[in-house]
This record gives structure tokens, C-alpha cells and sequence, in this order.
């Protein structure tokens, strides 16, 4: 067959860029794997989806500053550009970044321009192409003339597409059918579709269904066998010495082999979220978290935590893919649920509620919120575990909302905006009463313009002008970003906004225009979208 030009791999990536339609797409894409030489599959396919086989170059952003010019010609072929990264990933030692630096200019120098700009986006992992993984395996299935659903099911066991794109044109669906989970390598995790209500969401899954809590951590699967534990990332990267806490929980478990599916999150001392910030920056480095406070966290994690001031990790399990020797992953959800039940202690699992009705979704939207979390899953119980796909099966619902609200009073601002009039009042309007209802306040969102022209307007609008805060005339709306409602005792409507930002102000709407303490009710249910 012969190795295929590298330059012709930079044509089908720049065209699959440029087409919009999936079926297309696709098959400018099996094309292209169908004429790769078997030695390019596994290189060449990861570069169709915009990834290198060598998970770790020692190429920066700093690397691919400073390039030579491109090539007139095109010279290289896909097999000779792999050998060169993985020349590259390899150097270490002493003068390594000389050496390194050495090497990808003369891979450089041999790329001609639209060769270069495929390699800047392959270094620097930003190649947007709309080949992901589910357009690859359709395109894998094409190629090698197997069913779709073949080649989906091998990429959820191998949890690795360039494998799978390698036995798929070798052996056809006989090398695939080779696949099987195994404890220790990690899989692509089954993924969430969005919607904007959970009335949308009941009406993918149908009912009845389940209600997960939606928690804003870290997505972790952990693997263990035996005394062995191992801990992979969304990505499927390892972090296994990055997460005692997570380590702990699972080695406190009775079974001896498991492949549990969950997310890891960081708890404050009441044991309320921590931000997803505090959560993924403690996962990205190896510390060991404080015992101080009453974190309602199982005993395996607190024993595993020492006394730096660091978040602690608590593991939450939502599935079990594999139960000592027993793979479930084709068992309907609520199989592996039930499994997952009698494999974990319930300190360690995730919020879930059956549902036969929006009714009852609503509720535990609105108490996941109230409880600080991000939203909640809805998720069909007789389903099977997908790979690596948005099926219909879960879908998520996290609220992005916006409101036009009134402005009630505004404070004074400190620190640098000392001056001016910062923090906004905001409310809603009680149709029965024509009065506002106060739902929180936000200084979020204003630019410094804003703030000039909001302290002359607001100025104008004053009632009372106190030394903190001035009441205004109810008569300015403007609309406000949050993302979500939840039950608060400190405003008399009984509900607060997370979150709550300025986005612009509304002159074109008069008060009586402005969202109703209904529609804000409603959001607190998950009901509609805003």
C-alpha cells in the first residue's frame, strides 16, 4: 500500500473542518483511514481526532514560537511524522531542551505551511475539526465495513480509539469481538445530553425515571483489584497518588474487584461544595487535606487525610461497571444500580431519587440547588452503559438562566470602587400586588462605565440616601445572569439567585414588564429554562 502523505492527512482535516454535515464528514474521514498503511492506522487516526499517540511531548506553547520557515514541498508521510514526535517525547536528561528544540525545528523545516498548521494544533491540542471521537468511530466503521455499534462497543472496553481504529481495519468485527473490560484500564465514560428543563429532560428518558444529583467535581472511575487501585480522569488519565481520600474510600470497600463510575468533590466543614476551582486545583496536585471541621464524609476518607489546611476529596459513586469477575456494563441501569447499592456504602453514593413525573423532578432539582450543586441527571433506567456518548439515555440539567429584574436599592461601593453606587438590589414582580419581591444582590458584571452611569442614574432615582445604601424609586431593569434559584430564609420570597451577574440594562422594558416572582418559582422547580 505505501505510507500516506502527511500532506494529504492536513487536506482531509482542513476539508472535515470545513464541512458541516456529519455524514460527510464521515466519510471524508474513512477515506482517509482506508488508505492508510497498517503501520500509520494507530498514529494516523489519532491524528484524524486531533490527538497524538504520545500523551506527553515536552512541546509548549513556548516550543512552537520560534519555528523555521515551511517547506515548498511536501516530503513527509504520516509514519515519518510520528517517528519524529515520538524522537521528540523521548529525549530527557541533560541539554534535553536544546535537543528537543532541535528536533521539532527540523520537523518543521520539512512541513510545508498547511503541514505546520496541522502539527501546531496537534502539539498544542487544539485542532477543532469536528472529528471527536463518535465522528472517528462512525468513520472506523465505514472504513473497515463493521457495524457501528461494533466499533462503539470496542471503544468503550478499550477506552482507547486508536486501538480500536487499528483492529477494526486489521480484522475486521472477528479482532474487535477480542475486546473485553479489564480491571486497570479505564474506559470512555458514558455521557450526558443538555437540557434546559427537567420537563425536556423526562421527555427524552421517558418515565419512570431517575434523578441523580448533579455534582460539580471532578468525573473520576476507579478501578481496583485486589489491594491494586488505580484512578483515571474523564480524559482517562491516571491520578491514582493525587487522591488518597479517593484510594481510601474504595480500599474500605468489600469487593475485591470493581470499576466504579463517579465524581470527586471537595466539601466545606458544613459539607456544602466547595467551588469547582478549589475541587479540580486540589486534584491537580498531590497534597494531603485537613481533618479539621465536621466534614459528613465516610471514615475511609477522613483517615486518609492529614493536617495541611488542603480540601479534602469525597468520592460519590453514581455506577459499577464491573463487580468481582462480572462485567454489567449491558445490564440495565437499574441492575447496576442496584448492584452499586449493595457494593458501596451509602455514605459514598450519589443523591438519587425515582421519579414518575416532572412533579416530583422539580422537587429534587430545586433541593440539589438548595443543597449548592450544580443541577441534576436524569437518567433512563433501563438503559445499558454507552461509551463515550451523549445518547438519550442521561441527560443533564443545570440551570443558565436569565431574568429582567428591577432595581430596589443599591450600596455604596469600598476598595476600589469607593465613590461609586456597586451593589444592586434586585427584584421581582408580585402580580397580585404590583409590589417587588427581593431575591439577592450582585455587583457581578459591572464595567466601570457602568458604574459611572448606574450612580448618576441611581442618584436620581433616590428615596433615601443612607451613608450604605440608597432606596430607589422601583422603576430600572436590567438583566441578570445566574445560575439558579435556591431556598434562602433571608429574603421575604423565600428564594435567592446563585450566582447572580449584570448583563446589560434594560431601557427599552418599564417595571411593569419585568419577570414575575412566578417564572422565578418556576426556575427553582427546574421547570423552564428562563
Amino acid at each position: 500500500m505505501g505510507f500516506v502523505r502527511f500532506i494529504d492527512l492536513a487536506a482531509t482535516s482542513a476539508a472535515v473542518g470545513a464541512t458541516s454535515g456529519r455524514r460527510a464528514k464521515v466519510e471524508l474521514l474513512a477515506d482517509a483511514l482506508r488508505r492508510l498503511d497498517p503501520a500509520e492506522v494507530e498514529p494516523g487516526a489519532g491524528y484524524l481526532a486531533g490527538e497524538l499517540r504520545q500523551r506527553q511531548t515536552g512541546v509548549g506553547y513556548a516550543s512552537l514560537r520560534d519555528l523555521p520557515p515551511p517547506a515548498a514541498e511536501p516530503t513527509l508521510t504520516v509514519a515519518a511524522v510520528d517517528a519524529a514526535i515520538e524522537q521528540i517525547a523521548a529525549v530527557q536528561g541533560a541539554g534535553s531542551q536544546a535537543r528537543r528544540r532541535a528536533l521539532l525545528g527540523a520537523l518543521y523545516a520539512a512541513a510545508t505551511v498547511d503541514e505546520q498548521r496541522l502539527l501546531t494544533g496537534l502539539f498544542g491540542g487544539e485542532l477543532r475539526q469536528g472529528a471527536q471521537a463518535g465522528l472517528l468511530a462512525d468513520a472506523v466503521a465505514r472504513a473497515a465495513e463493521v457495524p457501528v455499534a461494533t466499533v462503539r462497543r470496542a471503544l468503550l472496553l478499550a477506552g482507547d480509539l486508536r486501538a480500536v481504529a487499528v483492529a477494526a481495519l486489521a480484522g475486521g468485527a472477528a479482532e474487535l469481538a477480542g475486546f473485553g473490560l479489564q480491571v486497570g484500564r479505564p474506559l470512555a465514560p458514558m455521557l450526558a445530553q443538555s437540557a434546559p428543563s427537567v420537563d425536556e429532560a423526562l421527555a427524552a428518558t421517558g418515565t419512570p425515571a431517575v434523578v441523580d444529583v448533579k455534582l460539580d467535581g471532578i468525573r473520576i472511575q476507579v478501578h481496583r483489584s485486589g489491594a491494586d487501585i488505580a484512578v483515571f480522569t474523564r480524559s482517562l488519565d491516571e491520578i491514582t497518588t493525587r487522591v488518597p481520600e479517593v484510594v481510601a474510600a474504595v480500599r474500605a470497600l468489600p469487593g475485591r474487584e470493581l470499576v466504579l463510575d463517579g465524581e470527586a468533590i471537595g466539601l466545606d466543614e458544613t459539607g456544602r461544595p466547595l467551588p469547582f476551582q478549589q475541587t479540580s486545583s486540589r486534584a491537580a496536585r498531590r497534597t494531603t487535606p485537613s481533618t479539621t471541621g465536621r466534614t459528613p464524609v465516610a471514615p475511609a476518607v477522613l483517615a486518609a487525610a492529614a493536617s495541611t489546611g488542603a480540601t479534602v476529596l469525597t468520592p460519590y459513586f453514581f455506577d459499577l461497571l464491573h463487580l468481582d469477575g462480572q462485567d454489567l456494563i449491558d445490564l440495565p441501569g437499574r441492575e447496576r444500580w442496584a448492584a452499586l447499592a449493595g457494593a458501596v456504602d451509602s455514605s459514598l453514593l450519589v443523591g438519587r431519587m425515582e421519579v414518575d413525573g416532572p412533579e416530583q423532578a422539580g422537587a429534587a432539582f430545586a433541593a440539589a440547588l438548595d443543597a449548592g450543586q450544580e443541577g441534576v441527571v436524569v437518567k433512563a433506567p433501563d438503559a445499558p452503559y454507552d461509551a463515550g456518548r451523549r445518547g438519550a439515555a442521561w441527560v443533564k440539567v443545570k440551570p443558565r438562566h436569565t431574568l429582567d429584574l428591577v432595581v430596589l436599592a443599591v450600596e455604596w461601593g469600598s476598595g476600589r470602587r469607593k465613590g461609586w453606587l456597586s451593589n444592586l438590589h434586585l427584584g421581582a414582580r408580585d402580580p397580585r400586588t404590583g409590589d417587588f419581591v427581593m431575591l439577592g444582590k450582585t455587583f457581578k458584571g459591572l464595567t466601570d462605565e457602568l458604574l459611572r452611569w448606574q450612580t448618576e442614574r441611581f442618584l436620581d432615582l433616590a428615596v433615601e440616601r443612607g451613608d450604605w445604601v440608597v432606596r430607589v424609586r422601583p422603576e430600572q431593569v436590567v438583566e441578570i445572569a445566574f445560575d439558579g434559584v435556591q431556598t434562602s430564609t433571608r429574603y421575604p420570597g423565600g428564594m435567592a439567585l446563585r450566582f447572580a451577574r449584570v448583563v446589560r440594562y434594560r431601557d427599552d422594558k418599564s417595571a411593569a414588564e419585568a419577570d414575575t416572582i412566578d417564572a422565578v418559582r418556576a426556575i427553582h422547580a427546574g421547570r423552564l429554562s428562563g
